[in-house]
């Protein structure tokens, strides 16, 4: 329960909210979170749904019994998840002359042309950075 409650909330801490020079993958983020706060999440917060807000909520309402490591993972996965979000939303706007010209696509529809960006001959090193940070590469 608490290794597919933690998967969970990585998919929801990601939903809601990326950034610059290697960003932390989601999975290795919840690994983190799992590794840090697994036993404080299975000991005060069973019964929780383990969204980022109900999770932050129960992990601060306990914060006198959670452990300082706990603290500070929690602090560092969702920092880590927050710059995979920036970095990611970062593509388009390092890419958008090779979105538009390489690839024949739109800004707004970025996703639809990552594949095409990864193969495009003639995309720019910051184009190239900005998918490597955002995980694509």
């Amino acid at each position: 329960m608490v290794r597919g409650g933690i998967f969970l909330i990585a998919a929801l801490l990601a939903a809601p909210s990326l950034a610059v020079a290697e960003t932390m993958s989601f999975g290795d983020a919840v690994a983190m979170l799992a590794k840090g706060c697994g036993t404080e999440i299975t000991s005060y917060c069973r019964g929780v749904n383990l969204d980022s807000t109900r999770l932050k909520e129960c992990l601060s309402r306990n914060q006198d019994v959670t452990s300082p490591t706990c603290k500070s993972t929690y602090l560092q996965a969702v920092d880590a998840i927050n710059k995979r979000i920036a970095a990611r939303v970062t593509v388009a706007n390092a890419c958008t002359r090779e979105i538009v010209k390489l690839c024949h696509g739109s800004t707004k529809e970025t996703s639809k042309s990552v594949p095409c960006l990864m193969t495009a001959q003639g995309v720019s090193r910051n184009c190239t950075q900005a998918m490597v940070d955002a995980g694509y590469r």
